[in-house]
């Protein structure tokens, strides 16, 4: 027994993708909630974010020192196949909170939500509850500027509550550094996942992306679809990570 965990143990390790120190997992649902489930940080950044990180230094640390990136990007998937001949499945913020929420061993574990607004507060908790979670505990975030992501407040909350795991469902570039603080400051170990909006494709609030939209790449033109103002030139700034790949 010990040495077929010691092999999946190995081939597991074989299907995490190094790409300029960010250490993505081209893993299924249940290796990555059993890792992650022992504590650390799970982030899912989007190709608009990845495409900053040579701008970006502390998003770019953060993302480096997250235990497992997770492949949200279709076209950072893309990319890997055509620069780095590596075969990898996508992966979305949106399908691991997606199999989170119908994980049953999870149900009872104590969540912490760490929201933008007190409308998707009462929304993301109602979509945990709805799921059969039951000690929930959510945390209206403030203004974090981005020169300064720290907060005392929510470092006593978590540390009174001792939640299992703690959902950041705050922007990309903000969520990724407060999990990098809470992680150095926290007197225990919780598991931190850092998967921004995804929760607003399953509670509404954002395009209602589902698992065939997210399955062939198409989350990006239903955002634009449903919000063009907003998601028109994130989009197009996305291609700025094609760079990465060309100008090493």
């Amino acid at each position: 027994m010990k040495i077929n965990n010691k092999l999946n143990e190995y081939n597991n390790k074989d299907k995490i993708i190094n790409f300029k120190g960010i250490k993505f997992h081209n893993n299924c649902f249940d290796y990555i909630i059993n890792k992650i489930s022992k504590g650390g940080i799970l982030v899912a950044p989007a190709a608009s974010a990845l495409a900053k990180i040579n701008i970006k230094k502390k998003y770019y640390n953060a993302l480096q020192k997250a235990d497992i990136a997770i492949l949200d990007s279709g076209l950072f998937c893309v990319l890997l196949r055509l620069f780095k001949k590596k075969k990898v499945t996508k992966f979305s913020g949106y399908l691991f909170l997606y199999k989170f929420l119908k994980k049953n061993n999870l149900k009872k574990k104590k969540l912490l939500l760490i929201n933008p607004t007190i409308n998707e507060s009462l929304k993301n908790k109602k979509l945990f509850k709805n799921n059969s979670f039951s000690n929930i505990f959510c945390y209206v975030a403030p203004y974090y500027t981005k020169s300064t992501i720290e907060d005392k407040e929510l470092l006593i909350i978590i540390n009174k509550y001792k939640p299992t795991f703690i959902i950041i469902n705050l922007g990309g570039e903000i969520q990724e550094i407060l999990a990098i603080y809470l992680k150095n400051k926290l007197n225990y170990k919780p598991s931190i996942i850092c998967t921004g909006a995804a929760i607003s494709f399953l509670t509404k609030e954002q395009a209602p992306i589902n698992k065939i939209i997210d399955k062939f790449y198409l989350g990006w033109f239903w955002r634009i679809i449903y919000n063009p103002s907003k998601f028109f030139y994130r989009t197009l700034y996305s291609l700025n990570l094609i760079k990465l790949f060309i100008f090493k």
